[in-house]
């Protein structure tokens, strides 16, 4: 290469450099795949969990007590009826193993 042409690549280098720095860009001389594109766009959760209104049931006590005595009386009711979920480790899975 001639001395020219080192000089003048350096220099577009350079400016290349500044302009990045200037404008806030990254600065990718290879040419390979970069995740700068996905990661400098915004956060969208924010604006997803804003569409949904707020739960007020969560804030209750009493609202989440009787939930959860309305769960256990139907558990309970599945239980006598006998449909309720079998014991832990002897489910569906467990027999067709030791079988």
């Amino acid at each position: 290469m001639s001395l020219k042409n080192i000089l003048c690549s350096a220099a577009l280098q350079g400016v290349a450099e500044a302009r990045a720095r200037i404008f806030g860009h990254v600065l990718n001389p290879t040419g390979r795949r970069s995740p700068h594109k996905i990661l400098r766009k915004k956060l969208i959760g924010e604006k997803v969990a804003q569409w949904y209104p707020y739960d007020i049931k969560n804030d209750d006590p009493l609202i989440l007590a009787r939930e959860e005595k309305e769960r256990l009386a139907k558990l309970e009711m599945l239980k006598r009826r006998g449909k309720g979920p079998p014991k832990k480790g002897q489910g569906r899975r467990a027999v067709k193993r030791s079988m």
